[in-house]
């Protein structure tokens, strides 16, 4: 009988669970779909931080459903909001002082936490993309 022969539903058995292991590795080390509870970012208060030419620099913004208000430097803009879909949004500043200004940006929220939220933007067909993170202020 050859050697093998003796030792196959041992081996068997440790091939279905290895199998088993496997397949409960798998299932506990994907995370699901990130969390994207967009609508309770609609509206609001938010904080923002970016690096601008080596330093930071920190935006407040109020939006409702149709308007954002941003204060940056102490200086005011006013855009104006309109939403896509739940997580998608293009903002477009109602009183631009120059061309750049002019342009609208393209908002998407990538996931969310309780108090914040990870999103992609860029300028209208622009392929250039950014990311940041806003924080509610309560």
């Amino acid at each position: 009988m050859p050697f093998f022969r003796l030792f196959s539903p041992y081996f068997a058995t440790m091939l279905q669970q290895v199998i088993l292991g496997l397949g409960l590795l798998i299932f506990t080390a994907c995370d699901g779909p990130p969390q994207r509870n967009c609508k309770a970012f609609k509206t609001g208060a938010f904080s923002f931080t970016a690096v601008i030419e080596g330093k930071m620099k920190k935006t407040t913004f109020y939006r409702t459903s149709d308007m954002e208000v941003a204060y940056f430097e102490g200086k005011r803009d006013t855009s104006s909001v309109r939403w896509i879909n739940d997580c998608e949004y293009v903002v477009k500043n109602k009183h631009p002082k120059n061309r750049a200004e002019e342009k609208a940006i393209h908002i998407k929220i990538l996931n969310t936490s309780d108090s914040s939220y990870t999103f992609e933007y860029g300028l209208i067909n622009d392929t250039q993309k950014f990311r940041g993170t806003a924080y509610k202020l309560h």
